[in-house]
């Protein structure tokens, strides 16, 4: 029983070693993003390797700030944010049905569909604030 035991937990401390292994081309990366000098109320950033080689990465902007991890090495970087400018229902026809919102892009495509930001992902913590431009006035 003890050797079956100790068998278990040498299996379990291998495999808590292979997966610190995987982990360790993992880094943090947390900064701001800022919309002309205002935080970003709410929106997504992404994380695409630019060799293709590691998965792709991402998660939610709050209030301005991020927190994600992602893998080392040099990425490119999308950045979105959702804009309300109506709202439709769910079930036409039905004057009762509910509402849901329709939203447009509230940043510039170079910014996400074609974007222009870029990273270079070192490993352990990494902090990268953007500060993006809107198009008004172009």
């Amino acid at each position: 029983m003890r050797s079956q035991r100790a068998g278990r937990a040498c299996l379990w401390l291998a495999l808590l070693g292979l997966a610190g292994c995987a982990d360790g081309k993992m880094a943090e990366v947390t900064g701001a993003v800022k919309l002309d000098g205002k935080p970003l109320e709410k929106g997504a950033i992404t994380f695409t390797p630019a060799d293709g080689q590691a998965q792709v990465t991402g998660g939610d902007i709050k209030d301005g700030h991020y927190s994600v991890r992602v893998p080392v090495g040099m990425m490119k970087v999308s950045i979105s944010a959702p804009k309300v400018v109506g709202e439709k229902p769910i079930y036409p026809g039905r004057p009762d049905s509910p509402k849901m919102p329709i939203t447009n892009e509230l940043l510039p495509a170079r910014y996400n569909e074609r974007t222009e930001l870029q990273l270079e992902v070192k490993p352990g913590r990494n902090e990268k604030d953007f500060d993006l431009h809107s198009d008004k006035g172009k």
